[in-house]
């Protein structure tokens, strides 16, 4: 898995989201269990993916689905109930019809990453094939 954190000046598709632990997040030790994670991450997806204009009920609408095809995840440390956390985003091609999404969870604000993750996915048409719409090629630009 990459190491390098993505930034604006690395990746010209690039999201900086800013979150908090809810309590009902954690276990009963006050640690985000690590399914929760995996929300924070989808999460920040969307958010990046709208910035391109890709909304997934537009998309879904239209016979165009949004798939995960594969998730690669470090955890490297434990977010508590109350944490304030970042997580970076960072889109790029993988391939005719794949792309990734590279993510980092940070804590703040002493900055201590929690967790890397590599996200792959694809497009699928009506029919259930990967095939990729204009304007999901025009996201790439």
């Amino acid at each position: 898995m990459q190491s390098s954190i993505p930034t604006p000046e690395t990746f010209p598709h690039f999201l900086e989201l800013e979150l908090k632990v809810r309590d009902y997040e954690c276990d009963m030790d006050h640690v985000v269990n690590n399914a929760v994670y995996l929300n924070y991450l989808e999460h920040a997806r969307h958010e990046l993916l709208a910035t391109k204009g890709l909304k997934f009920g537009e998309l879904s609408k239209r016979g165009i689905s949004l798939v995960i095809t594969r998730i690669e995840v470090d955890y490297r440390g434990s977010l508590l109930s109350g944490d304030s956390f970042v997580v970076h985003t960072a889109l790029e091609r993988s391939g005719r019809i794949r792309f990734l999404f590279k993510q980092y969870i940070h804590r703040l604000p002493d900055n201590r990453l929690m967790l890397s993750a590599v996200v792959t996915g694809t497009a699928l048409n009506s029919r259930g094939r990967p095939e990729f719409p204009a304007e999901i090629e025009q996201a790439f630009n």
